[in-house]
């Protein structure tokens, strides 16, 4: 008789941490493997599963129950044991990240493998040639640089690469690019799940190219012979929800396992990828050429109330012609507002934090959302003084300044992209949303500057290398306006000079000095059961913590000792959220 199987599951539950053992039905033996989704009886309900391991011996004296269910195939082995690790890594659940890695709809077969993609590799620089040898690069190409001879060098390399993209938009003209140059190419990338989804993770799971956005790092890829991180220091490669992983370390951990060479290109790398890989860079003019004209205009000696956002500067270059994208970020009509009679600032009745205006007749807390007239509470006045503008407000007064219609862009809205449009304002999403332009303009780059986050500085200067790229698809002419009262700050001498490690060699040894990320790990626990966990979690040996802002911050020499101290303590009840390296602190 033929010995019963017996594999071992995960179920996808909320909550469930635990593995369960059940029997394989005779007729399901060929269809299971490491990865299958199942369905499987549990408390009396069939709930999802993936089978995790196969073959195990069960607990003596255990009556265990079948099956009930092959739903398909799943993310193979090696993703299975990268989700035990990333679990450990961002102190999360594996069941979540096995979601992230399997299909989106059930996949009962794999399509045949595509037909090989055109031989040769096709011919690139000295520089990129270099990047693509080495097993952990980190390549600093310029804004204006073209990223594609790399990329389709990368795909013509033995075995299957697996690409990645910030947005989902980049990862489809992508794909289409290599496609039409002949390559086997599978788009993980897609909006919401369905057919064509569900299609496109079977055919990376038969074998081809893998390109695809932050969910690409868990894609099935066969026979893994490269990865490839464009813009590696955009935010958007950090899960918000938990377990908040990097996709940018998910791929590097896959292709060390996999003895595959990781490649990460930015033009500004971050301290992060540059302590993880050998930094790769371009010749001088190479890099000049690659980054637009940079103008910065010197507010150090206007009155900053009485000048507003406007310079003269501005002005001209709004006036002059060609399409404008003024960015500042800060939404709504008024970010902070003064009595024009009484000079005191509005703040919330409720709680006294700072008001906005958002509507011409509202003003609502930004803290407790109490809404009230426009009415000073300390003297009744019904006018005040607009001291920080949001983007609506700056929509209204380039309007007036243009002359002509604006085009308001944040976050929310959408199809800006107006052929008959000249003058954009709004936050960074217009810098996403709008593909080209004559000229990028920061009205308020001091808030960027100033903010109070410990990676303000990176994140300035990949604002301003997502300006460069916008303005360098206008054959190189467009120009980059910058007004602040920092004129002499790293991140514009960098960008300037374009020399983004200007700003590296100033924030490593702050970073060092501070013990902030990459020089030392830190997490940040919240949420209603962040108390008991951390009576639970206690003072561990190598663990720094302090509380601030209502959370309480954790602080270790490296991750191991940081994340062996979270994994050691069971999670209690309710909604907690750990965030591992945060990237906003």
């Amino acid at each position: 008789m033929t010995a019963k199987l017996v594999v071992r599951v995960l179920p996808n539950v909320a909550g469930i941490d635990k593995r369960f053992d059940y029997l394989v039905p005779e007729g399901m033996r060929d269809e299971v493997r490491v990865g299958t989704m199942v369905r499987v009886p549990l408390h009396g309900r069939r709930v999802g599963a993936w089978v995790t391991d196969v073959g195990v011996e069960p607990p003596p004296g255990v009556a265990l129950r079948e099956l009930a269910k092959i739903t398909g195939w799943g993310p193979g082995p090696e993703l299975v044991d990268l989700a035990t690790w990333a679990a450990w890594r961002w102190a999360g659940r594996p069941a979540s990240l096995l979601a992230t890695a399997s299909p989106p709809g059930a996949v009962r077969a794999l399509p045949p493998p595509p037909p090989p993609s055109s031989p040769g590799v096709p011919p690139v620089d000295d520089v990129v040639a270099d990047a693509l040898g080495r097993a952990r690069g980190v390549l600093r190409l310029p804004p204006g640089a073209d990223r594609y001879p790399l990329v389709l060098a990368a795909a013509t390399a033995p075995g299957h690469a697996l690409m990645l993209c910030p947005t989902i938009a980049q990862a489809r003209q992508l794909a289409g690019r290599l496609r039409r140059d002949g390559q086997a190419v599978a788009c993980v990338a897609h909006e919401r799940p369905g057919v064509a989804a569900t299609a496109e993770w079977a055919r990376a799971a038969a074998g081809a190219t893998v390109v695809g956005a932050r969910g690409g790092a868990w894609a099935p890829v066969r026979d893994l012979g490269r990865v490839v991180v464009l813009d590696e220091h955009d935010e958007s490669y950090k899960a918000e929800q938990s377990p908040t992983w990097h996709a940018r370390d998910v791929v590097a951990e896959r292709a060390r396992r996999a003895g595959a060479p990781c490649l990460l290109v930015s033009p500004c790398p971050t301290l992060e990828a540059l302590a993880w890989g050998e930094l790769i860079r371009p010749s001088r003019a190479t890099e000049r050429r690659g980054w637009p004209a940079l103008e910065v205009v010197d507010r150090r000696l206007e009155d900053p109330v009485a000048a507003g956002l406007y310079s003269d500067r501005l002005v001209t270059l709004v006036r002059a012609g060609g399409r404008v994208l003024c960015v500042v970020n800060r939404r709504g009509r008024a970010r902070l507002l003064a009595c024009a009679a009484c000079g005191e600032l509005a703040r919330c009745e409720v709680c006294a934090a700072s008001v906005e205006q958002l509507e011409r007749t509202t003003l609502r807390c930004r803290r407790c959302a109490t809404e009230r007239p426009v009415v000073c509470a300390r003297c009744g006045a019904s006018r005040l003084k607009n001291l920080r503008a949001g983007v609506a407000r700056v929509r209204e007064e380039l309007e007036a300044l243009a002359g002509e219609p604006v085009v308001e862009v944040t976050a929310a809205t959408t199809e800006v992209d107006r052929p008959e449009a000249r003058v954009y304002a709004g936050t960074e999403a217009v810098l996403h949303q709008v593909p080209q332009a004559d000229a990028v303009a920061f009205l308020d780059f001091d808030q960027e500057l100033t903010a109070p986050r410990y990676r303000a500085a990176e994140q300035a200067l990949a604002l301003l290398a997502r300006a460069a790229r916008v303005v360098r698809g206008r054959q190189g002419d467009g120009r980059v306006l910058v007004q602040t009262r920092q004129p002499d700050h790293p991140v514009l001498a960098a960008a300037r000079h374009a020399d983004p490690g200007r700003v590296s060699g100033v924030e490593a040894p702050l970073r060092q000095a501070l013990r902030l990320p990459p020089a030392a790990a830190v997490a940040v626990v919240s949420g209603p059961s962040a108390s008991p966990f951390m009576e639970a979690l206690g003072a561990p040996p190598g663990v720094e913590v302090a509380v601030a802002d209502g959370a309480w911050r954790l602080r270790a020499g490296d991750h191991r000792t940081l994340c062996d101290a979270l994994a050691a303590v069971p999670r209690p009840p309710g909604r907690l959220r750990v965030e591992v390296d945060p990237l906003r602190m």
